[in-house]
């Protein structure tokens, strides 16, 4: 049996701490924050992500309380003709074994920490406590806090977010690449929306260097909006208020329905988007990362949490194997991650290729859109949905 002690006590964080006791190693678990809370509204979770949660024994308390999603709609943001629609139900979750769902991120968040609190005898849960970096000799790893204490395991797990202090010292990478982007987001009661755009859907709305996303959460009772513009932004920024007439400037392009549900929105904050070059190495002698920390990626193939959650099935796995020194087990959890989330980054980047252009690309789109088959798209999807090995081999289908 092991302990490992978890920078970051996030989605990651506790799904990593979860899989660990299930296996029977220790964890504790060191979260910055003065407590144990998670920020952000809509999270969507494919099947694969559903699959990790399984294993975690959680993807049954999840699909209670998500909302369970009939296709992923795709508008053209100018006309506000329908495009096309891949469905969900059916076919879709014979093939991949688990439905698509959009939740709160704040409710997931509670599910794996109620269910890390349920094994306090494995799991120790540390508030207040931000970590500064980490050392590391033959017999194991220390991580350093900022008001002076040593935590000390047999590894160390930075699961503490892409301007993670874990990463700073491990990888040495900088500052994140600012993606000339910036997405607004607020949610909206349901009983706001007008019937006719009640859709049981993600929707998409396409327009010329911008786009708009909405979708139900939390039982259905709120509207989760999530429009995004390239606007050349440089600098880094999160959770900045907005005014909600600067927001509908900034979407006036799009067609008079898109414009109705932006209309409703109100509390508007604003990101600047974010993510980091894959990287072949997030992996040093018994110190390793997970999540954002390992590879952040931009929310367009909404596989952010999903990968964490796979990177913690995939950890807990391997260190199930005291065949192998631990050392050697985290080379091998950095070699079953590194491509699938490198294709993911790469793919969440190219599609803003797909949803921004105008005039004749956007006609051209739509067209090669319009042709595909619910199985079409599904062939498209299948190496990032159908996952459920969730190593090297699912990056190369």
């Amino acid at each position: 049996m092991a302990k490992l002690v978890i920078v970051g006590g996030g989605i990651g964080g506790l799904a990593a701490a979860l899989a660990l006791a299930r296996r029977g190693h220790r964890a504790v678990v060191l979260e910055r924050a003065d407590e144990f809370a998670e920020i952000g509204a809509g999270i969507q979770l494919a099947p694969n992500g559903l699959h990790a949660l399984d294993r975690l024994g959680l993807g049954g308390a999840v699909c209670v309380r998500a909302v369970h999603i009939d296709e992923l709609r795709f508008m053209d943001g100018v006309t506000g003709g329908h495009v096309a629609s891949m469905p969900l139900t059916g076919a879709y979750q014979r093939r991949f074994g688990n439905p698509y769902v959009v939740f709160h991120r704040g409710e997931l968040h509670r599910l794996l920490l109620e269910a890390c609190r349920h094994r306090s005898e494995a799991i120790d849960l540390r508030a207040g406590s931000r970590a500064t970096g980490y050392r590391q000799d033959g017999s194991g790893a220390t991580v350093l806090l900022a008001d002076g204490e040593r935590v000390t395991g047999d590894a160390v797990i930075g699961a503490d977010g892409i301007h993670s202090a874990i990463r700073r010292q491990l990888v040495g990478d900088g500052a994140p690449r600012v993606a000339g982007i910036t997405v607004y987001r607020t949610v909206i009661p349901m009983e706001r929306v007008p019937e006719e755009l009640r859709w049981s859907a993600v929707t998409w709305w396409a327009g010329p260097g911008r786009h708009f996303v909405h979708y139900a959460i939390a039982g259905g009772r709120y509207l989760n909006l999530a429009p995004s513009v390239e606007n050349g932004v440089t600098e880094p920024f999160a959770a900045v208020p907005v005014d909600r007439e600067r927001v509908r400037g900034a979407f006036a392009a799009l067609a008079p329905a898109a414009q109705r549900l932006l209309a409703l929105g109100e509390d508007w904050k604003s990101w600047a988007l974010v993510d980091r070059d894959p990287v072949d190495r997030w992996t040093d002698g018994r110190v390793t990362l997970l999540g954002d920390a390992a590879h952040p990626m931009l929310h367009y193939a909404a596989q952010g949490a999903c990968q964490a959650l796979e990177d913690a099935v995939v950890l807990g796995d391997l260190l199930d194997d005291e065949a192998e020194t631990i050392p050697d087990r985290l080379e091998k959890y950095n070699a079953e991650r590194r491509d699938r989330t490198a294709r993911i980054t790469h793919a969440a980047r190219a599609s803003t290729r797909l949803w921004h252009p105008a005039g004749a690309e956007a006609k051209a789109r739509n067209e090669m859109l319009a042709a595909l088959s619910g199985t079409d798209l599904h062939d498209h999807v299948a190496w990032m949905h159908g996952a459920r090995a969730f190593g090297a081999a699912g990056a190369r289908r």
